[in-house]
């Protein structure tokens, strides 16, 4: 038994990969025991399994596979489903929706939508099948498609899942990675989803390399401590924060009330007329002039 490659080396057609007791897998034919590279990509030995993941080309439908398309004909009970790649994908209304369902199939999905489905069979002349009765198989809305090498997307997932989960769990951002080069992304704002963007174009560049995942954690923190204002924050405290806060200590002044036109503050109010004293009794003023000419009189006697 033997092994002539080194771990993710980039191998070519014909290339003698492994020989002995090893099994061939996807992109790989066994030639009388010895084990042949059938295309351009990177050689990789799992257990005693050797396959090559290709580095470039079109998506060959397999059974199982989680694909993301768009409704391109509706016709009677069926929907043609465009999933890129050589084959046109069909879908029976019977795989996607409960019975009873109505005659206009259209009510449902219609020319323009896009989808999450499963290739539930393939037939190379009639093209693959698919189903929407698995879990989180649905019309696909509020979102983006970003169409990358099908090649790439084993690089994209990564090793059970840890390459995606951990862009989503930065980002905070909801994905389907099809198998077929298609990821639909929902980001909060412009700003993350353009972010999302840039990390899957990067892993579609550098899918060769290794410690790829621990580039990618590493770039998505420093790009988002450079995001203003902070991803953590919902759009109400972002609009809060934006506005100066009042201080707390002042208050607004009471505005004063308007005086009377009739009354301006520089005329001075007038003061009160004396009330006039009464008329003096005429009896009482004669009989005080008797009584001070009687007093005197009576002076002059005592003398």
């Amino acid at each position: 038994m033997a092994v002539y490659f080194q771990k993710r080396e980039v191998v070519v057609p014909g290339q003698l990969l492994a020989e002995g007791r090893y099994r061939a897998s996807f992109g790989t034919y066994d030639d009388d025991g010895k084990i042949f590279s059938s295309m351009v990509g990177l050689a990789e030995l799992r257990g005693n399994t050797v396959k090559v993941v290709a580095l470039e080309g079109a998506y060959i439908p397999k059974e199982g596979d989680l694909v993301i398309g768009v409704i391109d004909v509706v016709a009677g009970n069926n929907w043609k489903v465009d999933i890129g790649g050589p084959y046109g994908a069909s879908l029976h209304a019977n795989n996607a929706l409960r019975r009873p369902y109505s005659d206009d199939i259209s009510e449902y999905m219609d020319i323009g939508d896009a989808i999450s489905a499963e290739i539930i069979a393939f037939d190379r002349n009639s093209g693959p099948f698919l189903g929407m009765k698995g879990r989180g198989l649905r019309v696909l809305t509020d979102g983006m498609i970003l169409n990358v090498s099908p090649a790439k997307i084993p690089r994209i997932i990564g090793r059970r899942g840890s390459m995606i989960n951990m862009i989503n769990d930065h980002l905070k951002i909801q994905t389907i990675v099809g198998q077929n080069g298609r990821i639909w992304i929902r980001a909060p704002n412009t700003e993350i989803l353009r972010l999302a963007i840039k990390a899957f174009r990067t892993i579609e560049e550098q899918a060769h390399t290794s410690k790829l995942t621990d580039r990618i954690s590493s770039m998505l923190v420093e790009e988002l401590e450079m995001i203003e204002p902070s991803v953590d924050q919902e759009p109400e405290e972002i609009e809060k924060a934006s506005e100066p806060e009042p201080e707390a200590e002042l208050e607004p002044e009471p505005e004063p009330e308007p005086e009377p036109e009739s009354k301006p503050d520089s005329e001075p109010e007038p003061e009160p007329e004396p009330e006039p004293e009464p008329a003096p009794d005429v009896e009482e003023v004669e009989a005080e002039k008797e009584k001070e000419i009687e007093e005197p009189k009576e002076e002059v006697s005592e003398e």
